[in-house]
């Protein structure tokens, strides 16, 4: 009789963190295609079975076994207190590289200048639970009201102050608005149930998973470069690398040439190329990069 077939069961995140999760595990080598009808998006790996849902829920699915593990914020972690086992940070989020920060933010002619300021306060937040943490932790006694969101337009009016998330403050900056203190900062990370962290084949396959999206993160921004360089030039052409390791240097057929090839940051292959040349260096390459495993 054939054995049932292991899946491991994927939560990923819709809104705002989907599209650079779905580019990560592209470059990771797992294309996922979401269909705008379904929640559950297909792979190219017939090991897993995923699922779209909101971050904001994917903790406490993954924490009540319904999923086996699940890409989603440390703050929905934390605000949903999820029992969960955390197998990777990963350093990215919906625009750039930065952290997005839960916030407490009022009118920039506030009064308020502390959280001490909000005693007795109204606060409106989607993260209900990480604010009622924040007031009690600062010995602070304030009306939290869960809000559906356009969080930022309900102070003054409505509100005394709020607790956002924002990953540049860009958009608090354009409706006036002040922070006076940080909560959290929040990367995605990849959680495992407690269950599935105590499966052989589940855990090897997680672990998998953490190797190839880490190995796609830190390609990023970065490129490879190989070039052709007289022997005579060698010395002087690695030394003006900035590669983080030292560069792979092969012998060539005709003995007065070596081939040199290196890992650089993208930012720094404009200047470096035309120094390169002058150094003597020929059929130079830059060429894109998926995955760097350290």
């Amino acid at each position: 009789m054939e054995s049932p077939k292991n899946i491991l069961r994927l939560g990923l995140p819709n809104g705002s963190l989907q599209e650079p999760t779905l580019e990560l595990l592209k470059r990771a080598g797992f294309h996922v295609v979401v269909s705008s009808r379904s929640y559950r998006p297909t792979v190219n790996d017939p090991d897993l079975e995923l699922r779209l849902l909101r971050a904001q829920e994917i903790g406490r699915y993954v924490d009540h076994g319904f999923l086996d593990c699940g890409i989603t914020g440390k703050d929905w972690i934390a605000e949903n207190k999820a029992d969960v086992e955390v197998l990777a940070e990963f350093n990215y989020s919906r625009a750039t590289s930065n952290a997005t920060r839960w916030v407490l933010v009022v009118p920039e002619d506030s009064p308020i200048k502390s959280v001490k300021d909000l005693q007795g306060k109204r606060i409106a937040t989607e993260a209900v639970g990480l604010t009622e943490a924040y007031l009690e932790k600062n010995g602070v006694k304030a009306e939290v009201e869960f809000s559906w969101g356009a969080t930022e337009v309900k102070v003054p009016e409505l509100v005394d102050a709020i607790v956002d998330i924002t990953e540049t403050g860009s958009s608090l900056r354009a409706n006036k608005l002040r922070i006076v203190d940080t909560l959290m900062e929040s990367f995605p990370q990849l959680v495992s149930s407690k269950g599935a962290f105590q499966d052989a084949w589940k855990r090897q396959k997680m672990e998998t998973l953490v190797l190839l999206l880490r190995g796609a993160l830190e390609a990023r921004d970065k490129v490879g470069l190989k070039m052709n360089v007289p022997s005579s030039a060698l010395e002087e052409v690695v030394a003006s690398l900035p590669s983080e390791r030292s560069p792979t240097i092969s012998q060539l057929a005709n003995a007065d040439w070596v081939a040199v090839e290196t890992v650089i940051a993208e930012s720094v292959v404009r200047e470096i190329i035309p120094r390169l040349k002058a150094l003597g260096a020929e059929g130079i390459v830059e060429y894109p990069l998926n995955k760097v495993i350290p």
